[in-house]
């Protein structure tokens, strides 16, 4: 099976290096061009264009494909059977739709048609999800709405945050893909159309979903800590200057504190929530400053009784 695989991030390595693993023909990798990062601003590549050099796989990268000529030229004489999605970050033209026989394959990170949309692992973390998983899909025009091919669950643990959750639904998405592509070969998956009527949205991250609203209950405000990792994460104010709480967890204490009011208590910052429930804050970021101990927090800053964060 001739493929062309189209994708970014760190999230779709593992599925790259499985199908070369598999034996595939990848003909051509895209992926999107190299961006400037870090405090030097210097051009980085996509995590997947680094593995597809180290795989000795052609490489493109181009600005737009929407209506990019040459590209499609290019597609069209390489007459793929089927071209791989996998967060490639670029909406996939209705020419490219129509170009292969066995369509345009997507791994997506949720159990379809929950989470559509550009950050489902994040999104279901932050809404407490206890389980989630992987889903192949025959992409259509619409948003995540294509006809479902496989799928597999994977538990979400306690303590997982976004960024310790993604490495192993990237492999699970990997072996998952394969499979699709093996049976999809072998005309052995019926696709299934998604039931719209019970979709839900993962919209892309903005900066103002970091901001912490102690209206929540703890239990809402910490998963949200958890999903946003590492970015927007979780913020608030301190005596007018930015703060950070990049650790917590619900306390069991038996306060009764208005919401975003804080208590030292036998060492232990808290501050009040929504419901009547307590966050205990474990590690922090102020503004301009490296992350702190919240031990180191007291002793440095000495919040008084009743002070405020927001």
């Amino acid at each position: 099976m001739k493929l062309i695989f189209c994708g970014t991030p760190e999230f779709a390595v593992p599925s790259l290096q499985r199908l070369a693993a598999a034996g595939f023909d990848l003909q051509l990798v895209v992926t999107q061009p190299d961006r400037p990062q870090g405090r030097g601003m210097e051009l980085a590549a996509p995590p997947v264009k680094l593995a597809a050099q180290k795989l000795g796989l052609p490489v493109v990268q181009p600005e737009k494909i929407k209506k990019n000529q040459e590209f499609q030229d290019q597609l069209n004489q390489l007459r793929p059977d089927a071209i791989i999605v996998v967060g490639y970050g670029r909406i996939v033209p209705p020419w490219m739709l129509l170009l292969p026989r066995y369509g345009n394959i997507n791994v997506h990170a949720s159990l379809l048609p929950k989470y559509r949309g550009a950050a489902p692992i994040q999104w279901a973390i932050a809404q407490g999800e206890t389980v989630t998983g992987v889903t192949t899909m025959r992409i259509d025009e619409g948003l995540d709405t294509g006809d479902i091919l496989l799928q597999k669950e994977m538990v979400i643990r306690p303590e997982d945050s976004s960024v310790t959750f993604a490495p192993r639904l990237a492999e699970m998405g990997a072996d998952l893909l394969v499979e699709t592509m093996r049976s999809l070969e072998q005309k052995q998956i019926a696709p299934i159309p998604q039931d719209n009527s019970l979709a839900t949205l993962a919209p892309i991250l903005k900066k103002e979903d970091g901001l912490v609203d102690f209206g929540r209950s703890a239990v809402e405000i910490h998963n949200r800590l958890r999903g946003f990792q590492p970015w927007p994460g979780a913020y608030t104010q301190f005596r007018g200057k930015n703060l950070k709480i990049t650790a917590a967890q619900p306390s069991d204490a038996s306060l009764a504190l208005p919401a975003a009011e804080t208590q030292v208590n036998d060492g232990k910052l808290l501050v009040g929530c929504g419901g009547n429930t307590v966050l205990e804050l474990l590690q922090v970021q102020p503004e301009g400053k490296k992350p702190i101990s919240v031990r180191d927090f007291i002793s440095g800053y000495r919040p008084a009784p009743g002070e405020r964060l927001g």
